[in-house]
């Protein structure tokens, strides 16, 4: 039996997560342990191969190359260009406003949009795809019209961007690499 770490709640489904070289489980309080033993040895060949994709992400994470100060700020640089530029097209084809817009580096979000309607980027989008940095923009020029991940929040982006699933799988495969240059 493999070792898993065991998270009781009120849930009612049972739930398995590989974190690294951790494996969660989730499951109902009232779930026999043996019940739980069962569902991680049926799903073990899953868990396995999750594992194994964890470790080799993690050795390609460990032989990234960081960037310089100098490469990071010309990507802020340029950032400070491309982007904004990016954000007005979308704001203009969805017919709306925002406030400012920042450019940070940051080593967990591509990007956000305030309550207050401040557009908020990171500047490593300039290491991705054009077609890539430019999902991220129309993402988060929708929020301006949709503060949510709704259906409805989906379809104005698909309306802007027709291949937006294309390209944030792209950046789901290549991202952590990309944030992975960050200097420590």
């Amino acid at each position: 039996m493999m070792d898993y770490t065991l998270i009781r709640s009120k849930r009612k489904t049972i739930s398995v997560e590989v974190r690294g070289d951790t494996v969660i489980v989730r499951a109902p309080n009232r779930l026999p342990k043996r019940d739980v033993n069962a569902f991680v040895q049926k799903h073990e060949s899953w868990i396995e191969k999750q594992l194994k994709r964890s470790l080799t992400q993690q050795q390609q994470l460990d032989k990234v190359e960081k960037l310089s100060h100098e490469e990071l700020d010309m990507l802020y640089q340029q950032a400070k260009l491309v982007l904004p530029e990016r954000a007005r097209y979308y704001a203009d084809l969805l017919g709306v406003d925002y406030g400012r817009i920042t450019i940070r580096c940051q080593k967990t979000r591509w990007g956000s949009c305030s309550a207050k309607k401040n557009l908020n980027f990171n500047c490593l989008l300039m290491l991705a795809p054009p077609e890539v940095a430019d999902s991220v923009v129309a993402h988060e020029v929708c929020h301006l019209l949709e503060m949510n991940h709704s259906d409805r929040f989906y379809r104005l982006v698909l309306r802007i961007c027709p291949d937006y699933h294309r390209r944030n799988r792209w950046l789901k495969e290549n991202g952590k690499l990309l944030m992975a240059r960050v200097p420590d």
